[in-house]
C-alpha cells in the first residue's frame, strides 16, 4: 500500500528571518530558496510582502526562479495585504497565498479589539481577495493553540466554503501539549463538516521545547502538511526543526503512514548555508545537523558502531548529507572548477564581476588554507556579498593586533568611512576587545554587544573562523557576520558588518507572528 505524502512547508524565509538580526537580502533569499528546491521542498514560504518593499521583491524574485517547489507569501487578513502577497507570488510556477487572522479570545479582545463574528467575516473575505490571484489558498486561525474550540470549528467551516485549500493549525506561541495537540487537530477534522475539502497542517512553536513532537503529534492525527524552518530558525524559541521533522517520519516508518519527498542527503548543506547567512550557529548537540550528531566518545558505543552501526545510530551520517559535495579545491584549482563547484553547492553569481572577485578571495584563502570545502566556499560566498552592500559605511582596510603576556593587548585599524581612510586604535582586555573598542572609538554607535560568538567553519587549526556579532540599539538588533583564519581580523570584519546594517534605515516590519 503507498504511503501518503505528508508536504513540507518551509518558513525559514519568513518566519525563520523574524528571529533577531536574522533578516536575510534578496541574494541570500534566493540561495536558500535554490538550496530548498534542490532538497526538494514542497512549498516555500518566501516572505511577508506587505512588510516592506524589500520583501515584496525579495518573494517575487524567488517566485520567478523557482520552478518545482510552490511559492508562498503570508499576508493579514486584510486587503491591502493580500493584494501587495498575491501581486509578489502570480508571477510563480506554483503561487499560494497565506492569509491569517487572530482566533483566541485574548488576540481578539486584546489586539484584534474585534468580535468573534467580525473576525469570521474579515478571515472570508481575506480569502475571497485572495481567490482573485490563485486557487491555492492557505488560512491559519492565529493563536488555534489558546481558541475556543467551537469557534474555531466555525471559523474554519467557512474559511473552506470560501476557498481556503490548506488549513493551519497554529501553535502560535509553544503552549499545548503533543497528546493534547494531537487530540485537537483529531476534533477539528472529526466536527468540521467540509473538512475533508482541505489538507491540514500545522505550524508549531518551540517555547516549551514541543514544536517537533506536536507537530509528529498532528501527524499522526491526520495532519498532512507539517510548516517548519532549517535549524529550527524562528521567533523567541523557534519552530520546529525540518531536518528532526522529516528523519523522525522516515526513520519512524513503522509508525507513520505517510513520508515526504525530501531528498534527506541536502539537509546538512541546507543547514551549513542558513547557518553561515543568518549567522546562527548549530549547536554542536543539535539532532542530525549538529557536529555531534553522529559522534561517539564512549567506548562501548564506539565499539557498537564498529561492529554494526545500527547499533547506536538509528540513521547514517551520510543519509542526512555528512558526507556529501567534499570535492576539495587547492590553490592550484582553476576559474573553471571553481565556478563548477559554486554551482554544485547552489551558489550561481549573477555576473563575471562578481565571479572574479569570488575567485580572487578563494585564491587568497588558498594560500592561508591547504584544503578548501564546501563550507569554506559558503563562507566566502557570504563575505563576498557582503562586501557588496550597497551604501557600505565602513569598510575594513588592514588591521595589527598585538597580544604579549604580562602586557596589555592592542589593536590599531585602518577603516574607509565612505571611501576616506580613517586610523583608530585602544587597548583592551584582548586583541578583539581592543579591536572593538578601537572602532568604536570612530564610529560612535552607542550600542551594546549582545553577542561575540566564534564558529570554526572546517576542522583544523587553519580553518577560518566565522565570528558573529549581535548589536543592539533603540530596540533594533542586527547581526554582523565575518569569516578569516584569522580570528581577530574575522571578528572585525564581524563589528564592522553590524555596524554598517546599524547605519541602513531599517525598511521591514514584521507582521503578527503565527
Amino acid at each position: 500500500m503507498a504511503k501518503e505524502k505528508l508536504i513540507i512547508f518551509d518558513t525559514t524565509m519568513r518566519d525563520g528571518e523574524q528571529s533577531p538580526g536574522a533578516s536575510m537580502s534578496k541574494e541570500e533569499k534566493l540561495r536558500i530558496a535554490r538550496q530548498l528546491e534542490r532538497m526538494r521542498v514542497d512549498v516555500i514560504e518566501a516572505g511577508f510582502p506587505a512588510a516592506s518593499d524589500g520583501d515584496f521583491e525579495s518573494v517575487q524574485a524567488v517566485a520567478r526562479i523557482i520552478k518545482d517547489s510552490t511559492i508562498c507569501g503570508l499576508a493579514r487578513a486584510n486587503e491591502k495585504d493580500v493584494r501587495r502577497c498575491g501581486d509578489a507570488v502570480r508571477v510563480a510556477a506554483r503561487p499560494r497565498l497565506h492569509t491569517f487572522i487572530a482566533t483566541s479570545p485574548i488576540h481578539m479582545e486584546k489586539k484584534l479589539r474585534m468580535e468573534p463574528t467580525q473576525v469570521v467575516d474579515q478571515a472570508v473575505r481575506a480569502i475571497r481577495w485572495a481567490s482573485e490571484y490563485t486557487n491555492d489558498i492557505e488560512f491559519s486561525p492565529e493563536d488555534a493553540g489558546r481558541s475556543d474550540i467551537d469557534f474555531l470549528c466555525r471559523i474554519i467551516e467557512q474559511a473552506i466554503k470560501a476557498g481556503a485549500t490548506t488549513i493551519n493549525v497554529p501553535d502560535t506561541v509553544g503552549y499545548t501539549l503533543p497528546e493534547q495537540f494531537g487530540g485537537l487537530i483529531k476534533t477539528l477534522r472529526e466536527r468540521i463538516p467540509n473538512s475533508d475539502k482541505a489538507v491540514w497542517s500545522v505550524h508549531c512553536h518551540n517555547d516549551l521545547g514541543l514544536a517537533v513532537a506536536n507537530s509528529l503529534a498532528a501527524v499522526m492525527h491526520g495532519a498532512r502538511q507539517v510548516e517548519c524552518t532549517i535549524n529550527g530558525l524562528g521567533e523567541r524559541a523557534g519552530n520546529a526543526s525540518l531536518e528532526e521533522i522529516v528523519m523522525a517520519v522516515r526513520t519512524r516508518q513503522d509508525i507513520f503512514t505517510c513520508d515526504t519527498g525530501i531528498d534527506a542527503t541536502q539537509i546538512v548543506p541546507a543547514s551549513k548555508l542558513v547557518s553561515g547567512i543568518t549567522g546562527y550557529p548549530v549547536q554542536p548537540n543539535k539532532a542530525v545537523v549538529g557536529a555531534n550528531a553522529f559522534a561517539h566518545e564512549s567506548g562501548i558505543h564506539q565499539d557498537g558502531v564498529l561492529k554494526h552501526r545500527e547499533t547506536y545510530e538509528i540513521m547514517s551520517a551520510e543519509s542526512v548529507g555528512w558526507t556529501t559535495n567534499r570535492l576539495t579545491l587547492g590553490k592550484l584549482s582553476g576559474r573553471n572548477a571553481f565556478k563548477s563547484r559554486l554551482h554544485e553547492i547552489g551558489i550561481d553569481l549573477e555576473s563575471e564581476e562578481l565571479l572574479n572577485a569570488a575567485f580572487k578571495r578563494f585564491k587568497d584563502l588558498a594560500d592561508k588554507k591547504r584544503e578548501i570545502l564546501d563550507e569554506d566556499l559558503q563562507a566566502l560566498i557570504t563575505e563576498e556579498e557582503i562586501e557588496q552592500v550597497e551604501n557600505q559605511h565602513w569598510r575594513l582596510v588592514s588591521l595589527t593586533a598585538h597580544s604579549e603576556t604580562g602586557e596589555m593587548p592592542y589593536a590599531k585599524l585602518v577603516v574607509a568611512e565612505d571611501g576616506k581612510e580613517r586610523k583608530c586604535e585602544s587597548q583592551g582586555s584582548g586583541p578583539v576587545d581592543a579591536a572593538f573598542k578601537a572602532l568604536e572609538s570612530i564610529a560612535h554607535s552607542g550600542a551594546s554587544l549582545l553577542l561575540y560568538s566564534v564558529n570554526n567553519i572546517t576542522s583544523g587549526t587553519d580553518s577560518q573562523g566565522e565570528v558573529t556579532v549581535r548589536l543592539s540599539k533603540e530596540g533594533r538588533i542586527v547581526n554582523g557576520q565575518g569569516a578569516d583564519t584569522d580570528i581577530v581580523v574575522a571578528s572585525a570584519k564581524a563589528y564592522i558588518n553590524a555596524l554598517n546594517k546599524l547605519q541602513s534605515k531599517p525598511q521591514r516590519v514584521n507582521p503578527q507572528g503565527m
